[in-house]
């Protein structure tokens, strides 16, 4: 019996060493996943910022605040 239970024991051992290997890969797919936003972000801040898209929304903007649609 106490062999059984050392085995199963050890068992459990390796797998929690195999998942804190994982981790790792989880924090970069995570980091990986923050750099695309960001440069989602800014690809949509400097088309936002353009001139014909600026005017466009300001357009809007002042037609909402005016009352006409």
């Amino acid at each position: 019996m106490y062999q059984a239970v050392r085995a199963r024991l050890r068992a459990l051992m390796c797998r929690a060493r195999s998942a804190r290997r994982d981790a790792g890969m989880v924090t970069s797919e995570y980091a990986m996943g923050i750099v695309a936003a960001v440069a989602f972000a800014v690809v949509l801040y400097k088309v936002v910022t353009s001139g014909p898209v600026s005017t466009a929304l300001r357009n809007i903007v002042q037609q909402a605040l005016d009352g006409r649609m």
